[in-house]
């Protein structure tokens, strides 16, 4: 069975017992967390399409830990211009580890 669920303007494919990393979410290490926002819920052949959620459906998961990817550089340049910029940005996640779906 696997869902795909929204969260922090992005979509991702889950089913249950996988590890995946979201855009950071306000919630302690080790509390279980609901996902409501639930666009499909599939179980083999059959699939349920939200309009544009699935109403009743859940995922269940649990915060396993919060950091930062790795940095990712930014550099600007307009050559002959004597124009050069850099900027560095790391962006922060949360790891959840999903417990079941609902629906």
């Amino acid at each position: 069975m696997y869902a795909v669920i929204k969260t922090g303007g992005k979509q991702y494919r889950v089913a249950a017992g996988e590890k995946i990393k979201v855009e950071q979410i306000a919630a302690d290490v080790g509390q279980e967390i609901v996902l409501d926002q639930v666009l499909a819920v599939g179980n083999g052949a059959d699939l349920k399409v939200g309009t544009p959620l699935v109403s009743g459906a859940t995922v269940k998961a649990t915060v396993l830990a919060h950091g930062k990817h790795d940095k990712v550089r930014i550099f600007k340049m307009r050559r002959r211009k004597h124009y050069q910029k850099r900027q560095g940005h790391r962006q922060q996640f949360t790891e959840l580890q999903i417990a079941s779906i609902n629906g």
